[in-house]
């Protein structure tokens, strides 16, 4: 008693055998496990991607708006109030004025909704907006796009639109606005 057929298993198709009342499951060869591409740190000197989102607030804000007039701190962060994301936005909060003095808008980058960057807001007093991305389209364009969630990463994007900062973690708020001062 034996037999060959096919079925898809997680989006894979596969060969089944059976033989003696055992089945075994086996690749076909030719079918290679389908891979994402592993998230890159855009460029220190590339020209950063123009974005259209959403605030908590439902204001839509783009990167476009802010050339020529201050320089922007995007922070992709994975999920409103989790412990890590919420000691980098506090730290940033509490260094707020440091980036207004630089003439440096905060922009927090995430995929949960509105209501949640409200609530995450409205609990910590950020003096800064935060973005919804629910289709992460800006976190992939960024290559902030991690298999499970979105990696922390922050980009500095001076006055011209051009990335001068950008570093996974949480890095210090002086390396970050040392970018802006050497340019």
């Amino acid at each position: 008693m034996g037999g060959i057929g096919s079925l898809v298993l997680y989006n894979q198709p596969v060969m089944f055998g059976v033989k003696g009342g055992l089945t075994s499951i086996r690749k076909h060869d030719d079918m290679k496990r389908k891979r994402t591409k592993p998230s890159h740190l855009l460029s220190l000197g590339e020209k950063a991607p123009d974005f259209n989102l959403s605030d908590q607030s439902g204001n839509q804000v783009t990167l476009e708006i802010f050339r020529g007039q201050k320089n922007v701190v995007l922070v992709f962060y994975p999920r409103d109030n989790t412990p890590g994301c919420t000691k980098q936005l506090c730290a940033i909060r509490d260094q707020f004025d440091l980036f207004a003095e630089s003439e440096t808008v905060v922009l927090g980058i995430s995929p949960q909704d509105s209501s949640s960057h409200q609530r995450f807001i409205n609990r910590h007093n950020f003096p800064f907006p935060l973005l919804v991305d629910r289709e992460k389209i800006v976190v992939s364009a960024y290559g902030c796009r991690g298999k499970l969630m979105t990696k922390r990463t922050v980009y500095g994007i001076n006055k011209k639109g051009i990335i001068v900062f950008a570093r996974r973690g949480m890095p210090s708020i002086e390396e970050i606005l040392k970018a802006f001062k050497e340019q």
